[in-house]
């Protein structure tokens, strides 16, 4: 009974989570600088998906070009980066067994960003094309995920209180880095283009720009799934993971390299966006427990709601300027952060799984 009582408590969950973020995504669609008309907005998307005119064309050009090459693609991305941070939070957070760990907090994202800014400036890699500046971003994830991960090291052990000394640290290296390349760059239409990194903006959504983030976070929601009972054994210890027949050296570094490869995607297209990956993560433990499958699942749709509407929030509140994103999620976390500090009874736990 208690089992069953369990399973409908999240599916309930699940449910109210997705009608919440389904209203997320129209208010996303219908606010911002210029407020539009839900029933034309829902119109012009069904024409749009169809192919067809199922509704007569009854609005203007420009309100149209607004809802299908601006807000969807915006809507959309935030949905798949606040999906992909919240799953690198609880992706690192498994890894180092310490609650304060995420992408921001560890400096991954601050890696990306140099990163992405030195391909913005430098113009490398321009064999790949479109993609040049995710890989950039990639790189600078990637070494960043293991400079953090060897100074942390202690006698070849992980030391929590290490891992976040080192990652705020290293995340102050690489943001002096992007901050000396940006005021010493000559072209300065590539410095405006590069401080959209420092701060984070949803602004940069286009179609073709969807498709990699979405598949790196399907992929690493996967992993997650498959993977969820070695995840959850990895909080126990590494000793308890290999005696439950965990291979953690190989869970450890898969987990690495997706985190920082879902990481990259985000950052390439959004810049640092901080704090994402340490909120929801904590929030959807508190409410289903520690099991990867449930949290990780909860977290794909909480992340989203969080994301647009601090998006929402950054489009309305001084409209018609925009505020950066990432000062809205900056307020919300640093807050938060603090509290998960003083809270020394905290555990990865919440409830029981």
């Amino acid at each position: 009974m208690k089992i069953f009582n369990k399973k409908l408590y999240f599916t309930i969950l699940c449910i109210t989570l997705s009608m919440v973020l389904i209203l997320s995504i129209i208010a996303s669609i219908s606010l911002g600088p210029v407020t539009l008309n839900f029933k034309e907005v829902w119109e012009i998307v069904v024409n749009k998906l169809l192919f067809k005119e199922i509704y007569e064309c009854t609005w203007k050009k420009s309100t149209e070009s607004i809802v299908w090459n601006l807000r969807l693609p915006r809507t959309l991305l935030a949905i798949i980066v606040g999906a992909g941070l919240s799953l690198c939070g609880i992706m690192m957070q498994a890894l180092t067994k310490n609650p304060l760990a995420d992408p921001y907090i560890l400096g991954v994202s601050s890696g990306a960003s140099t990163g992405a800014v030195i391909i913005i400036i430098y113009g490398r890699f321009s064999v790949f094309g479109i993609n040049n500046v995710s890989i950039g971003a990639f790189i600078g994830a990637l070494l960043t995920s293991v400079l953090v991960f060897i100074l942390s090291r202690q006698n070849g052990v992980f030391s929590s209180t290490r891992l976040v000394l080192t990652g705020v640290s290293v995340a102050a290296l690489f943001s002096s880095i992007t901050n000396f390349l940006i005021f010493t760059a000559q072209d300065h239409s590539k410095v405006h283009e590069a401080l959209f990194w420092m701060t984070g903006s949803l602004g940069g959504a286009k179609w073709d720009k969807l498709l990699l983030p979405l598949a790196c976070l399907l992929i690493s929601y996967v992993f997650v799934i498959i993977f969820s009972r070695g995840l959850n054994s990895l909080l126990l210890g590494d000793g308890v993971a290999i005696t439950l027949g965990v291979d953690t050296k190989f869970l450890k570094n898969m987990t690495l390299c997706l985190g920082s490869i879902l990481t990259g995607f985000m950052v390439s297209i959004t810049g640092v966006i901080g704090f994402v990956g340490l909120i929801v993560p904590h929030i959807c433990r508190t409410l289903v427990g520690s099991d990867h499958k449930r949290v990780s699942t909860l977290a794909i749709l909480l992340g989203p709601i969080l994301l647009l509407w601090a998006d929402i929030l950054a489009r309305i509140i001084a409209r018609p300027e925009e505020i950066p994103i990432g000062v809205i999620t900056a307020f919300l976390g640093a807050p938060f952060f603090i509290w998960l500090i003083r809270k020394s009874s905290y555990s990865f736990g919440g409830k029981n799984g």
